[in-house]
């Protein structure tokens, strides 16, 4: 029985030990396909990780951009404006050489904040600095202060002229082009460039140094779309064609604006005072009647001219009346009339004497 299993075993592993080979190929089928090998596969290609592979992938990848001339020349010591990717949008929105203007670096190493800073072209970014540097900081100094902050209102946007539907694409959808509103000075105040209350001076200033950098100056009393900022921007025309439109108003407009704007979204919820916090409401105490005018007043007044009656109105005609029309035609009776005879009044009896 033992010598029985033994030999069962054997057998069985002996089994095992046979691989079944596959069946021969057809000669119609057809034969196999060459690939080339991988350099996974290739054990003559060298090792990614090795220094022979990294000057190899160094020369396949794409040569970075060399900066422009521009950004060359925009360092840090001219402002604070850091690049970045080019933007390309619908309807030919975007623009290359874009950086992002955060500040503005004065001779002597003050910054003049951009706030919010402004997404603009290098060309237009450069432009804005020479701006500030040679003309805002003088007239911030001639104010008794220096020049703190720029008031961005708005800067790239992909939309047209004037936000109008249909419109062609406005600078601002090419990067070219901001909108200011003022700048802030390092005392805290604020120079408003659409103000009427603003010294004409300054803002006269303001006007002939814009005019004389920028290829399009728009402000009030330009096209009703810039009365509360002024818009900047470097469009090239045929011919060296500049525009140069701000009307620097005075004192109240003659006709009141029709209503504010609405207010933002971003800004900051008003602070309204509490029920209970608000002050008691005191009556104001009763004016005593006034005293009777003098007697020169009382004779002034006498003497007035009484106000002019209103015009009389206009008498209305009365429409003349038709004329009677005539009777029909009838015949005429020509016999005289007989009157009946009238009785004689009734005498009366004479009184018979008593008997």
């Amino acid at each position: 029985m033992l010598i029985a299993l033994v030999a069962a075993g054997t057998v069985s592993a002996a089994a095992r030990d046979i691989v079944p080979l596959p069946k021969p190929r057809p000669s119609a089928a057809p034969g196999p396909v060459e690939r080339a090998a991988t350099p996974a596969e290739d054990e003559s290609a060298p090792d990614a990780e090795s220094p022979e592979a990294a000057p190899a992938a160094a020369a396949e990848a794409p040569a970075a951009k060399p900066p422009s001339a521009c950004r060359a020349a925009l360092t840090e010591a001219i402002a604070i404006a850091p690049s970045i990717p080019d933007i390309t949008g619908p309807g030919g929105c975007g623009g290359t050489d874009l950086v992002r203007l955060e500040a503005v670096v004065l001779p002597d190493g003050a910054r003049v904040a951009v706030s919010p800073a402004a997404t603009v072209r290098c060309g237009m970014a450069r432009a804005l600095a020479d701006w500030v540097r040679a003309d805002i900081a003088p007239l911030a100094a001639s104010l008794g202060s220096r020049a703190a902050a720029l008031d961005n209102f708005d800067a790239y946007e992909c939309r047209g002229r004037n936000r109008q539907r249909g419109a062609k694409l406005s600078e601002h959808g090419r990067a070219n082009a901001i909108d200011l509103r003022g700048f802030k000075l390092a005392d805290g105040r604020m120079i408003s460039l659409t103000d009427r209350e603003a010294p004409r001076q300054v803002r006269e200033t303001v006007m002939q140094s814009v005019c004389g950098r920028f290829t399009t100056v728009l402000g009030p009393g330009s096209d009703g779309y810039h009365e509360d900022h002024i818009h900047l921007d470097l469009a090239e025309r045929r011919g060296g064609y500049r525009m140069c439109q701000w009307a620097l108003y005075e004192g109240l407009p003659p006709i009141a604006p029709a209503m504010p704007l609405p207010r933002p979204d971003e800004a900051p919820p008003r602070e309204v005072a509490a029920d209970d916090d608000r002050a008691p409401q005191t009556v104001a105490p009763s004016r005593p009647e006034a005293a009777e005018p003098a007697p020169a007043e009382a004779a002034e007044t006498e003497q007035a001219e009484p106000a002019p009656l209103p015009p009389p109105k206009p008498a209305i005609r009365a429409k003349p009346k038709a004329a009677a029309k005539p009777a029909a035609n009838k015949p005429i009776d020509l016999t005289p009339s007989t009157s009946p005879a009238t009785k004689p009044p009734a005498r009366s009896k004479p009184a018979q004497p008593p008997t």
